[in-house]
């Protein structure tokens, strides 16, 4: 069962031209799976734009409207626990925000401290994901999201991300995904981002095996053409997240390393 009846999916980007990459699905649970009511990109959200600085103030703008959702992001909540010097996520959270003005500074602090090797939290070796949390290809991604999307939503927004912190009635639950994992846990997990039939098919097919199993209810028309039309993957991605989001049951640490690392539900 879902922790609740409203979901939402962002595939995110800390790009420059971010809001062009940044999707936000939104839907509702039922019984033969989310319903996805609304699909668009972060730059025609509210305020929003292609921009980094224009298209992140938009996305933290709507999720703090979505009180009755649980939102999946697909960034790094977190660092493994040997890199936090804080005894909580919400004080690693702030401090991050206050102690890494640009992407830079985050990744070579984390070099610095590991001499250069790239250690994952423990949730990404379960969940199987493919890069840890400042790695070459994510990095960037890992600081924006919690800099400027967590911690604002956190501190100022009244949000709360879980596991880390108690869930609040009427609040955003913000939760860490990645929609390879949901993939690889469903057999899915094939190439599908890029240009070509080929990638195209595979999109489609995915969306037609999480349909099938009852993830996913039927989209038709526009929206179906939009998911299988986006040659990144991002709206399908963004779709995944949502789906995701419904899956998470309990909300909270399953143990230590939960309350300061985050977890990657899938």
């Amino acid at each position: 069962m879902s922790l609740r009846d409203r979901v939402a999916g962002v595939d995110f980007s800390g790009a420059r031209a971010a809001g062009r990459n940044i999707w936000i699905a939104e839907g509702t649970v039922t019984p033969n799976g989310v319903r996805i009511e609304t699909l668009q990109r972060a730059a025609d959200l509210p305020g929003g734009a292609n921009a980094f600085d224009a298209a992140i103030p938009a996305l933290v703008d709507r999720v703090a409207m979505l009180t009755e959702h649980v939102v999946g992001f697909d960034f790094p909540f977190s660092l493994p626990a040997a890199l936090i010097d804080q005894d909580s996520w919400t004080s690693f959270a702030r401090g991050f925000a206050a102690d890494y003005a640009d992407p830079d500074r985050f990744r070579d602090h984390c070099r610095d401290r590991t001499g250069g090797r790239e250690f994952k939290r423990a949730t990404d070796t379960e969940a199987r994901v493919p890069w840890c949390a400042y790695n070459l290809r994510l990095y960037r991604q890992t600081w924006a999201g919690i800099r400027h999307v967590l911690f604002p939503l956190t501190e100022y927004r009244g949000a709360r991300v879980i596991p880390m912190q108690t869930p609040a009635k009427g609040k955003p639950l913000i939760a860490e995904i990645c929609p390879a994992s949901t993939l690889k846990a469903e057999a899915l997990y094939v190439p599908y981002k890029g240009r070509g039939d080929g990638l195209r098919t595979a999109r489609e097919d995915i969306l037609r095996s999480v349909t099938r199993r009852g993830l996913l209810s039927p989209v038709r028309g526009k929206l179906r053409d939009t998911i299988l039309n986006n040659t990144g993957g991002d709206a399908l991605d963004a779709v995944l997240s949502a789906i995701a989001a419904a899956r998470i049951e309990d909300p909270k640490p399953r143990n230590d390393l939960d309350r300061i690392e985050s977890r990657v539900y899938f």
